[in-house]
């Protein structure tokens, strides 16, 4: 019976562990999908006359730097 429950309770945390890991995949997905909106936003607004290239500029380096740290795979979603 012990051996049954110690089975038993490496799957529950193995099972945990990938589901935060899906959790995290997740969240950094949507993160690489806000930042490259706001990038669109900052580049429409600086087209328009009302942006900068400044806040342009800066949406960019946010998103390369989320790039760098997470991959780019939301860009392919």
């Amino acid at each position: 019976m012990a051996g049954f429950l110690d089975r038993a309770k490496e799957q529950a945390q193995r099972g945990l562990t990938q589901g935060k890991q899906k959790l995290d995949e997740v969240q950094a997905q949507r993160a690489g999908g806000d930042l490259l909106k706001r990038l669109g936003a900052a580049y429409y607004a600086e087209r328009r006359g009302s942006g900068s290239p400044e806040a342009t500029q800066q949406a960019l380096q946010a998103l390369e730097s989320h790039i760098a740290t997470n991959g780019d795979a939301f860009l392919r979603s």
